[in-house]
């Protein structure tokens, strides 16, 4: 199992490099947000051990780097007490804050906790492409080829659902998780929003918005986001009444 320590602390990083190789862990270090993140890329840890203060990109701003692709647990290791600082990380997406000082025997509990809760946990490639498109699930943004490259705007809506499909690459997406997820459950019968905003996607997106490859409708189900761009789309372009 990989872990990826993130803390500027050098001997905090020494005394858990030390702790957690000799219980058999592989470990990565970095000692600020920027290193971590690109290591995270790099390697694709298991699980991920963050301080909230480091420079560069702190804590908070690391988490919601890394929830724009992966699910692998995140467990927050700091000095700071105070709620807020708790309530803060976790919604940023940390699965667990251990204020310091911390037990070694706490610890190793916590993590041996989210190992089981995060089994069978997939993770999204950060950087997806849809034609000549660049969608970058980390620092939630939109390019086109070109030089200089030119960003494709998306509503905030649009974007939620584009990363839904992305996250789930190759499997349907109904349109009942879709409309709860995004709108909220009282709305799993308007599928009217999601024909638009599938349209709108398409027409920003795929190379031709009339025969969509990548952002797909399964007629009378949901929508399939197929990152090989092989995908078939209904006749009319897979936005009729069955969308």
């Amino acid at each position: 199992m990989k872990i990826l320590i993130a803390d500027d602390d050098p001997q905090i990083l020494r005394a858990l490099r030390i702790t957690l190789r000799a219980r058999g862990y592989e470990i990565l270090v970095a000692t600020d947000g920027v290193s971590a993140l690109n290591q995270a890329i790099e390697h694709k840890p298991d699980l991920y051990l963050v301080d909230l203060g480091m420079p560069h990109l702190d804590g908070v701003e690391l988490i919601q780097g890394l929830r724009g692709w992966t699910t692998a647990p995140v467990l927050v290791l700091s000095g700071r007490t105070g709620s807020a600082d708790k309530v803060e990380a976790l919604d940023a997406g940390a699965d667990d804050y251990v204020t310091k000082p911390f037990g070694v025997d706490e610890l190793l509990a916590r993590i041996r906790a989210l190992t089981r809760r995060a089994a069978g946990g997939t993770d999204a490639e950060p950087l997806v492409r849809i034609g000549d498109v660049t969608v970058d699930l980390t620092a939630t943004t939109v390019t086109r080829d070109g030089n200089p490259p030119e960003a494709v705007r998306l509503t905030p809506t649009e974007w939620r659902i584009l990363e839904v499909l992305v996250r789930n690459a190759g499997r349907l997406v109904t349109r009942q998780t879709l409309l709860s997820d995004i709108w909220g459950s009282e709305h799993i019968t308007d599928t009217g929003y999601l024909r638009l905003y599938l349209s709108q996607l398409r027409k920003k997106l795929e190379p031709d918005p009339a025969a969509p490859r990548y952002l797909l409708t399964e007629p009378g189900m949901g929508y399939r986001f197929d990152p090989a761009g092989g995908g078939k789309a209904p006749t009319g372009g897979g936005d009729g009444p069955a969308g």
